[in-house]
C-alpha cells in the first residue's frame, strides 16, 4: 500500500464510514479486501512494515480464523492491549505521518487523534483512500471488483405509520437548533435523514436507508439525493418547502457557505458522526460539534411508532415459531440434512409470509455447535455446517416491516443438552430476567443496568464480551443509538427515557463448543410505584418479543420462585398473544402450545 505520492507512515481504515455514517458496508468491504476479516466492527492500521486489526470481543474468534500471518490481532478491551490511538502514538516512530481518508473519518475523532499524536510530533495527513486505489488496480479489480454504491428508489411513509409529518419534525429541529445557539445544521447520518423526511430506501437488504445529506436552517431545507432516488412521488411527498439538490454538490455548497458564516459570526451544528471533509469545507471556527438533535428525537418513539413495533413483533413471533417447529420436524421426524444457510433461508421465507414484511433487518445468525461461539456468525454455502439435533443451535434474526423492526435470539437443543450447557443457559436466562424485571428511577443509564445481566454468570465465573443491549429503530436501523446497555462509557451519558427501545440479550460462548444468547426487544415505560422518592418518576420495561424460551435448556434447581413465576407469565403471554397469528392445527401452533407449558 506504499504510495510515494503521499509519503505516509501508516494508513488507518476506520470501523465505520463517516462519509455516510450509517452505511458501514463500504468500510466493511475495504477492511475485508485488505485483511480478509469480514466482521462488522474493526479498525485496521497498515504501516510500511506492520498491519494490525483492532476489534472487540464479539469478533475475537472470527478474526483469529480469518486473519493471515501478515496481521496482528489486537483484542480491544483486554489487559495490556492498547487502543488504536495509543498504538499509533506508541508503536509508530515519532514524527509519523498518519494517512486518513477525510471522507470516512469523523471530525470528532480527527481532533482527538491530532491532539494525541502531537505529543510525539506525529500528525494526520488527509489523503485519498489508499485501499480503493489498490483495489482498483487491474489485477485485483478483474477478479474481485470493488462494489459501487447502490442507488435505489425511495418509498415514502405517511403519518399513519410515523406518527408525525416531516414538516413537524423539521420544525422541532429548528427549535432545537435555536436552543443550542446555532443558525443551521448539516445532517449526514443516513438513519437520521430517513427518519426526518419519513422516507426509506426500497429494495431493502438489512437497512432501509438511502444516500443523502441535508442542510437545515431557520428558513431553508436542502436535501441532497442521488438522481435515481428522485421521483414524482418523492417530490410530492417533500413538497415545495424542501429544495432537492444533486447528491454530489453538497461539498461545493458547504464551501460556498463558509465565508458567509464567518462574516455573520454564525455557527452551524455538525453531528459527532460527521466526517472531517465536511468540517473542513465549512471552515474552521464556523461549526459546533455535538450529538445531532435528530438522534435524540428519533430515539423516543411516539405512540403510533410504539403501536407498530408491538404489532410487527407479534407477526414476527409467528414466523420464528413456525420456523423452529419446521426445523425440529425436519431434524427429528424427517431426518433431513440441512445446513445453517438452509435454515436461514427457510426462516426468511416464513417472515416473507407476514403482512408488511419488507426484508431482513440483518443477516440471520443461524449457528450450530461451535459456530454459535462466533458471536456475529454468518452462514454461507459451501462452508455452513450441518445443523445437528445433538448440538446447541443459536438463531439470532430479525425483520424489517412497514410498521417496525425486530431482533430476536433464541437458543435451542433438539435432543438432550448436557448439564453444563443447561447451567450456562440458566445463568444467561437469569440475567435476562433481571434486566426485564428491573424498576429504576428516571436518569438511570443502561451503563448502570448492565451488571444485572451478568450477575448470575459472574457467580459461576462466566461472562460475555458484548453489550447487553442496543436501541432498535422503527422500520430503520436494527442497531440504533444513542441509548444502549453495556460497559461502554458512552452509555453512561444517555439516560433511558420512556419511548426508547432496548434489546435484552445476555449470552455465554464456549469457544469451539457452543454459544448461548437470549434476546428480546424492550420498550422503556413509566412504572407506578408505591412511593416516588425525591419526586422522581420510576421506569421499567415492556417486552414486545413473544417466542417461548426453551424450558428443556433450563436447570430448574438454579431458578428462584420469582424467576419461575416470570417464565410462566412470559410463556402465558406468548400463548395468548401469538396464537391468533398461527394456523389452527399447524406445526407452529402445536410447538407453541408445547413450549409454553408451565414449569
Amino acid at each position: 500500500m506504499r504510495d510515494p505520492q503521499y509519503n505516509v507512515t501508516a494508513f488507518v481504515i476506520p470501523s465505520e464510514d463517516a462519509h455516510q455514517s450509517e452505511y458501514v458496508a463500504e468500510c466493511d468491504e475495504r477492511r475485508g479486501f485488505i485483511s480478509g476479516f469480514t466482521g462488522s466492527a474493526g479498525l485496521a492500521v497498515v504501516s510500511l512494515d506492520t498491519a494490525a486489526l483492532f476489534t472487540d470481543g464479539r469478533y475475537f474468534l472470527q478474526a483469529s480464523q480469518q486473519l493471515d500471518s501478515n496481521w496482528s490481532l489486537m483484542k480491544s478491551g483486554l489487559p495490556d492491549v492498547p487502543t488504536w490511538q495509543e498504538y499509533l502514538v506508541k508503536n509508530l516512530p515519532a514524527g509519523s505521518r498518519i494517512g486518513i481518508d477525510p471522507l470516512v473519518f469523523t471530525a470528532t475523532d480527527a481532533v482527538k487523534l491530532e491532539s494525541e499524536l502531537a505529543t510525539v510530533g506525529s500528525f494526520l495527513v488527509p489523503i485519498p483512500n489508499l485501499v480503493d486505489m489498490v483495489w482498483d488496480q487491474q489485477q485485483f479489480h478483474l477478479h474481485n471488483p470493488r462494489p459501487r454504491r447502490p442507488a435505489r428508489p425511495l418509498m415514502t411513509l405517511t403519518p399513519a405509520t410515523t406518527g408525525r409529518t416531516h414538516l413537524d419534525k423539521i420544525q422541532q429541529l429548528r427549535k432545537d437548533l435555536d436552543l443550542k445557539g446555532v443558525t443551521g445544521c448539516v445532517v449526514s447520518g443516513l438513519d437520521e435523514i430517513a427518519w426526518l423526511f419519513n422516507m426509506r430506501g426500497s429494495d431493502v437488504h438489512c437497512n432501509p436507508v438511502f444516500f443523502a445529506y441535508t442542510i437545515v436552517t431557520q428558513d431553508k431545507v436542502s436535501l441532497y439525493l442521488q438522481e435515481e432516488a428522485i421521483s414524482d412521488d418523492v417530490r410530492a411527498h417533500l413538497g415545495p418547502t424542501v429544495d432537492i439538490k444533486p447528491y454530489e454538490t453538497i461539498f461545493n455548497d458547504l464551501r460556498a457557505q463558509s465565508g458567509q458564516l464567518k462574516a455573520n459570526k454564525e455557527k452551524w451544528l455538525l453531528g459527532s458522526r460527521t466526517n472531517l471533509a465536511m468540517a473542513v469545507a465549512l471552515g474552521k471556527g464556523n461549526t459546533v460539534e455535538a450529538r445531532s438533535p435528530v438522534i435524540d428525537a428519533k430515539a423516543i418513539k411516539n405512540e403510533t411508532e410504539l403501536h407498530g413495533i408491538r404489532q410487527c413483533h407479534l407477526r414476527d413471533a409467528a414466523a420464528v415459531i413456525n420456523y423452529f417447529a419446521w426445523l425440529e420436524d425436519q431434524l427429528l421426524n424427517k431426518m433431513s440434512v440441512l445446513d445453517e444457510a438452509d435454515g436461514a433461508q427457510r426462516l426468511q421465507e416464513f417472515r416473507a409470509e407476514q403482512k408488511g414484511y419488507v426484508g431482513l433487518s440483518f443477516d440471520t445468525i443461524s449457528s450450530t455447535g461451535p459456530s454459535g461461539a462466533i458471536i456475529h456468525y454468518k452462514p454461507e454455502k459451501p462452508t455452513a455446517s450441518q445443523i445437528r439435533a445433538d448440538q446447541v443451535y443459536l438463531c439470532d434474526s430479525g425483520g424489517q416491516y412497514r410498521d417496525g423492526t425486530t431482533d430476536i435470539t433464541r437458543t435451542l437443543h433438539f435432543t438432550t443438552p448436557t448439564q453444563y450447557q443447561k447451567r450456562c443457559f440458566t445463568r444467561v436466562l437469569q440475567g435476562h430476567i433481571a434486566i426485564d424485571s428491573i424498576v429504576f428511577p428516571e436518569g438511570t443509564t443502561g451503563y448502570l443496568l448492565d451488571i444485572l445481566s451478568r450477575q448470575a454468570l459472574w457467580s459461576d465465573g462466566l461472562d460475555f464480551r458484548h453489550g447487553t443491549g442496543h436501541g432498535v429503530g422503527a422500520f430503520l436501523n436494527v442497531h440504533e443509538g444513542p441509548q444502549g446497555c453495556g460497559a461502554r462509557p458512552a452509555y453512561n451519558e444517555i439516560p433511558l427515557k420512556p419511548g426508547m427501545t432496548l434489546t435484552n440479550e445476555p449470552g455465554y460462548y464456549e469457544d469451539g463448543e457452543f454459544g448461548i444468547r437470549i434476546e428480546n426487544v424492550l420498550l422503556v415505560r413509566p412504572i407506578e410505584t408505591r412511593h416516588r422518592f425525591g419526586g422522581k418518576q420510576y421506569l421499567g420495561f415492556e417486552h414486545v418479543t413473544f417466542v417461548p424460551i426453551q424450558t428443556r435448556m433450563m436447570d430448574r434447581e438454579l431458578l428462584s420462585k420469582r424467576e419461575v413465576e416470570w417464565i410462566n407469565r412470559y410463556h402465558a403471554e406468548c400463548l395468548e398473544k401469538v396464537t391468533p397469528f398461527l394456523e389452527e392445527g399447524s406445526l407452529g401452533l402445536r410447538w407453541l402450545q408445547r413450549e409454553a407449558q408451565p414449569i
